[in-house]
């Protein structure tokens, strides 16, 4: 248990704040890429990579991170994260040309990498199974799924004065984090004589994520070889055999095996992965709207998102109390529905403006606020505390997975002909009802979760 309730509630907040920072940094660059292509001189086809960049390190390392918050530690896997964080978000602020910003860009992806698992494992390895694991797992979640959402908010504001803003945000918040974990979180424990590290696996599951992530992305980019293509899936194909293989063997993997023979987590993973194609793409698929489709500033955009930011903190806050009426497989049908019911809304009313379009976008809305801390806690429940960090990752792995498909599959969708925004959202609405499949394999009630460690 936490030492007092006054350092539970920092500690929440912090938990919460680090989620906030890597889903706000995912979309925040939406609505600032115009104005960076013109005043950097990127060409056109440079310019998303600043998007690429970032989802390339953020889901090629997550598994690597994950597995070293278990061994080193998730309070030192923190701090490094937010560290690195905090030097991507310096440079992308100074950054003189494309060069330096993408890796800037890199570098803020690795360090998300090494939050979300480390944060995620904190909440479930700090705080016992009860009303204190849902509510910090409810505050965690929240943070992130509004994150993405409120990305593109902060992004029109902060563009509006001048797009640097969209990194110079995150130091102070950074900082306050970094301050906050030393002096909140206990110091990790001793690593154990006995835990090895599987560099074999670390070497062969981070390229084989990093390469399955920029093929997926390729797909959607106009004038990629297709040879290339088979190339670089086959290449995938061959470093995930290679992969699996040497955690079958070896002693202490990288991926537990075993940890997948949970089938909550199981089920959970494939849900979180058909939740990333589908609802996680809705607030890219918004902000072109709004800003091509409709002819919105970047500072009318960032206005406009106040109401999905607004509709998934209501859904996190709802599904909390949910979960405790109904269980978890009730909240993420009930969640998956909600979703999918808003983007038909839109099909059928029409994309004219915001308001036509806003009932359908905040029934969505809702439905992404309860989905997503549910399905993390569906993925995370259960799982063994020195698995804890890679259990996440895992999960976070699907997640980033999924939204790279999604990315791919909506921006194809996009160009399709004049009625292919309504084509898009209709495909988001059905891949989120192909969601409630997995959910009836997660159990109402989940076990509990034993040897919680503390805070301070």
């Amino acid at each position: 248990m936490p030492q007092s309730s006054s350092r539970a509630r920092i500690g929440m907040g912090l938990l919460g704040l680090s989620s906030l920072i890597t889903g706000l940094d995912f979309t925040i660059v939406y609505v600032a890429l115009p104005d960076v292509q013109r005043e950097l001189a990127f060409t056109s086809g440079q310019v998303q990579w600043v998007v690429t960049s970032y989802a390339l390190a953020f889901g090629g390392f997550l598994l690597l991170f994950g597995r070293l918050s278990d061994l080193l530690g998730r309070r030192r896997v923190f701090l490094f994260g937010m560290l690195l964080f905090l030097a991507g978000s310096i440079a992308g602020t100074f950054a003189l040309g494309p060069a330096m910003l993408l890796a800037a860009r890199a570098v803020q992806g690795l360090g998300a990498a090494a939050l979300f698992p480390s944060t995620l494992a904190l909440v479930t390895s700090t705080f016992p199974e009860g009303p204190l694991r849902r509510r910090a797992m409810t505050i965690w979640a929240a943070s992130g799924a509004s994150g993405l959402s409120a990305g593109a908010l902060a992004g029109g504001i902060l563009t509006g004065m001048s797009w640097r803003g969209v990194f110079a945000v995150n130091v102070p918040l950074a900082v306050i984090a970094i301050a906050g974990g030393l002096a909140v979180f206990s110091r990790d424990p001793s690593r154990s004589r006995g835990s090895g590290f599987d560099l074999m696996g670390a070497c062969t599951g981070t390229a084989a994520a990093t390469l399955l992530v920029l093929t997926i992305v390729q797909v959607s980019e106009p004038g990629t070889s297709p040879v290339w293509l088979l190339v670089s899936a086959a290449s995938t194909l061959v470093l995930a055999l290679l992969f699996v293989r040497t955690e079958a063997r070896t002693q202490d993997p990288l991926l537990p095996l075993s940890l997948l023979a949970h089938r909550p987590l199981r089920a959970a993973l494939v849900l979180i992965t058909i939740f990333g194609i589908s609802l996680q793409s809705i607030p890219y698929v918004l902000t072109i709207h709004l800003r091509t489709g409709l002819g919105l500033t970047a500072w009318e955009t960032g206005l406009a998102f106040l109401l999905p930011t607004g509709a998934i903190t209501l859904g996190n806050l709802v599904g909390e109390r949910l979960l405790l009426r109904v269980g978890l497989r009730a909240v993420l049908i009930g969640g998956l529905i909600s979703g999918a019911a808003g983007t038909g809304l839109v099909v059928v009313t029409g994309t004219a403006d915001v308001a036509t379009i806003a009932p359908g976008v905040l029934l969505a809305g809702l439905g992404m606020g309860l989905v997503f801390p549910a399905m993390f806690t569906a993925a995370t429940t259960g799982v063994p505390v020195e698995h804890g960090g890679v259990a996440s990752a895992t999960a976070s792995s699907a997640l980033q997975i999924g939204t790279a498909i999604g990315l791919a599959l909506v921006t194809w969708l996009l160009h399709t002909g004049p009625d292919g925004l309504l084509t898009t959202l209709a495909a988001i609405g059905g891949v989120a009802l192909v969601g409630t499949a997995p959910a009836f394999a997660i159990p109402t009630r989940t076990p509990g979760h034993r040897d919680p460690a503390r805070i301070g």
